[in-house]
């Protein structure tokens, strides 16, 4: 036990001091690792973005290189992740630097982790609010009675009414806060225990539900033929975008949960299952999903709105409304739940480490930051705040956030990552952590080539055709 007054002094000693008297957590189990990191890759991304992204560009075809993308070029640069977390037992920002004699050039991209982490989680964070809002709607039989366009236009008025939509957006802040206090065994790594095997129940009973409807084969011919016609070479890389965030590539999640992890465990392998997880999801939400909107008619590129719009109509027609209505509801509950508790973790272990604060005292901070930075997404659907926003900028400022973070930040942070572990790591040092607690460790050579050279010339690609430098 130190002295109080080592800790009082705002000197390097008392904060080497703190960090060397600082037990690193560590999962308690695989399965608890697999349960947690599947969660944060498989969240809204699998169920809220994914079906409405391949139903924009035309099913299967983007199915099928999102699978190969997925695979080929975001499992390397995932791997890699996990590798620099479980190697330096760091969180971003002090991980890239520590692997580095001119660490302190790195630290910015692990600040660049820490804030696309932020501004994702406050838009992100809003519409799990809107999802908690709508469960208790569908417990309430908000849709009875009403004729589609009412129950359509249900959304709209929840989403510019700023009261009720800042209500269950700090509710959901605070179910995040409760669970990331507890810590990683009895917080993170138990709640994942419970959410992740709930999700899937939920969701292979929606999806046995979806196999009885008249609109399932057509759906199933949608997700599995494909049509290259129907494919843009925009949506090509649309794919490889969506191969990057299903898995949290970028966001420093899976830094900051492979630096949980033990020396023993099977870096390679768990990358392995918990990426074949992320698209069993996807693929399974888009079978519950298309199923009902070509039973009633809907198109599949209904967009964004697909899940608050469209999918509640669908649901009024069916028999047991409010049984499917709160159980899908609660499937795309808990999977955002994974995926924020994950984000917010993210904040809290690098606001630990790098002001050795407590973990409550970093939470209970950062869940109010986010807050306040959410907050204009919250109510950027009235004009309760900055009302000439979507005139300037040409877009909500919700939809500002979600752009700038999604297309360009993680991207780049994406890029940079990639970029670091390829070029300016010992080669030497990450193939021997490829293959420690491992038998792949053969396949560590062209899996250094994918992330030193295919992973960064993809990004590059969507980053200069978002930029609209090339056309293709």
């Amino acid at each position: 036990m130190l002295p109080y007054f080592l800790y009082g002094k705002k000197t390097t000693l008392s904060y080497i001091l703190f960090a060397m008297t600082k037990k690193h957590e560590h999962w308690g189990s695989k399965l608890g690792f697999i349960m947690a990191t599947a969660g944060a890759a498989v969240g809204l991304g699998s169920l809220w973005k994914f079906p409405y992204v391949a139903g924009a560009n035309g099913g299967g075809a983007f199915v099928l290189l999102y699978i190969i993308f997925t695979f080929a070029i975001g499992l390397p640069v995932f791997i890699g992740e996990l590798i620099i977390g479980r190697k330096t037992q760091k969180s971003s920002v002090l991980a890239f630097p520590s692997l580095r004699k001119d660490g302190d050039n790195w630290k910015g991209l692990g600040w660049l982790n820490f804030l696309t982490t932020l501004f994702i989680l406050s838009y992100y964070c809003v519409i799990a609010g809107w999802v908690l809002s709508y469960i208790f709607m569908s417990l309430s039989k908000f849709s009875d009675g009403k004729t589609p366009e009412q129950i359509q236009a249900a959304f709209e008025l929840l989403s510019s009414s700023p009261g009720i939509t800042i209500l269950w957006f700090a509710l959901y802040l605070l179910i995040n806060l409760g669970i990331i206090c507890s810590g990683i065994k009895k917080g993170i790594e138990h709640f994942a225990k419970i959410l992740m095997p709930a999700l899937f129940v939920i969701l292979i009973g929606l999806f046995l539900y979806s196999i009885t409807m008249p609109g399932f084969s057509e759906a199933l011919e949608f997700v599995f033929a494909p049509k290259f016609e129907m494919l843009s070479s925009q949506g090509v890389l649309a794919a490889l975008g969506m191969a990057f965030f299903t898995l949290s590539v970028g966001l420093g999640i899976n830094i900051t949960y492979g630096s949980y992890m033990q020396k023993a465990e099977n870096i390679p392998n768990n990358a392995m299952i918990i990426t074949a997880m992320t698209i069993f999801v996807s693929l399974i939400a888009a079978l519950v999903i298309f199923p009902v909107v070509f039973t009633f008619g809907f198109a599949p590129e209904a967009g964004p709105g697909l899940i608050f719009k469209t999918l509640p109509v669908v649901f009024a027609k069916l028999p047991a409304t409010i049984l499917l209505s709160t159980a899908f509801f609660a499937l795309v509950l808990f999977a955002a739940l994974t995926s924020t508790i994950a984000l917010l973790e993210v904040l809290v272990a690098n606001v630990i480490e790098n002001f050795s604060i407590s973990r409550t005292k970093a939470a209970a901070m950062l869940t109010l930051l986010i807050f306040f930075v959410g907050l204009p997404s919250a109510v950027s659907n009235s004009d309760a705040l900055f009302p000439s926003w979507s005139t300037i900028y040409s877009k909500s400022f919700f939809d500002t956030i979600d752009y700038i973070s999604s297309n360009w930040m993680l991207p780049f942070s994406a890029l940079f990552t990639a970029i670091f572990i390829g070029w300016f790591t010992d080669k030497k040092d990450i193939k021997k952590e490829f293959g420690t607690g491992t038998h792949l460790g053969a396949v560590a050579l062209p899996w250094f080539f994918m992330v030193k050279y295919i992973a960064p010339l993809l990004v590059i690609i969507i980053i200069l055709q978002e930029a609209g430098l090339i056309k293709m």
